[in-house]
């Protein structure tokens, strides 16, 4: 799109293990990040470049979770003791790590900016002072995720044998494959994928693939307590099952017109009508 290569991955949601970063290793990129979450990196600080422990050279950026969620969730919190946040409370936080790290990695999504944070709590104020706030000094700058890569050398080895994510209190992947009917309709949207393929119809693949995106799967979700109501804030259905119903709905669509692919039979909006062959 920009006529460069990218060297960096990001996989959905962080999700990361050994096993991925060898695919990921082998794709030819040279950084993956990850989710720098306690259990993994042990006594070790997310502020460090890592190299993974099963690829040869593909380096390891590790989010800090805690100064990266202090803005994507807690900014607005009016019951946080730190609240209210401002760049420059939030820039005095990351200059106390100066000569004890290499990097601070904050990982976080788009839409925190304007949908998880409305503009009335004064996060478009915060990002436009931050910057300034922050270059005041001049042992602070910023870069890209491969210049970070580049720049520092690789402190330790990281092994993560079990995946992890950023989502949920348990960093795992239950956020999409915690119940039946998650582990159900992903089984059944992959069973599906070799006869859409095989169909070559740019418009059914389009569709499926659609389907795998995974937020899908994560208003399937039926976690309880803070994990169930943060799912329930983003899901536009009044209920997992609403959700799971909906999905199944669409990709029995989906098989449908794959099978009627496999049969040989054209798609009704691309048979000519008969009016047109009575003439």
């Amino acid at each position: 799109l920009f006529g460069q290569e990218p060297t960096a991955f990001r996989n959905t949601e962080l999700i990361y293990n050994n096993e991925l970063a060898n695919h990921v290793e082998k794709l030819g990129f040279k950084t993956v990040l990850a989710e720098g979450w306690d259990p993994v990196l042990g006594w070790r600080s997310s502020n460090f470049v890592y190299r993974s422990k099963t690829t040869d050279n593909l380096r390891l950026l590790m989010k800090n979770y805690r100064l990266s969620d202090d803005v994507a969730f807690r900014f607005s919190n009016r019951g946080w003791n730190e609240w209210p946040l401002t760049a420059e409370k939030y820039v005095s936080w990351l200059n106390s790590l100066n000569g004890n790290a290499h990097t601070v990695n904050l990982f976080m999504d788009y839409e925190t900016f304007g949908e998880h944070q409305w503009e009335d709590t004064g996060i478009f104020d915060f990002l436009r002072q931050m910057p300034e706030e922050l270059l005041s000094r001049s042992d602070n700058d910023f870069r890209t995720v491969s210049e970070v890569a580049a720049g520092y050398p690789a402190m330790d080895e990281v092994d993560v044998h079990n995946f992890v994510s950023w989502a949920d209190l348990d960093r795992d992947l239950s956020a999409w494959l915690g119940n039946k009917m998650q582990q159900g309709a992903l089984d059944e949207l992959y069973q599906l994928s070799k006869h859409v393929m095989e169909s070559n119809d740019p418009v059914l693949i389009e569709d499926w693939r659609k389907l795998t995106t995974s937020d899908h799967f994560y208003y399937m979700c039926t976690k309880w307590f803070s994990d169930g109501d943060v799912h329930k804030y983003f899901s536009p259905y009044e209920s997992p099952y609403e959700a799971y119903i909906a999905f199944m709905n669409v990709l029995n669509d989906v098989a449908l017109r794959a099978k009627v692919r496999r049969m040989g039979i054209a798609p009704i909006s691309q048979r000519p009508s008969e009016h047109l062959l009575a003439q």
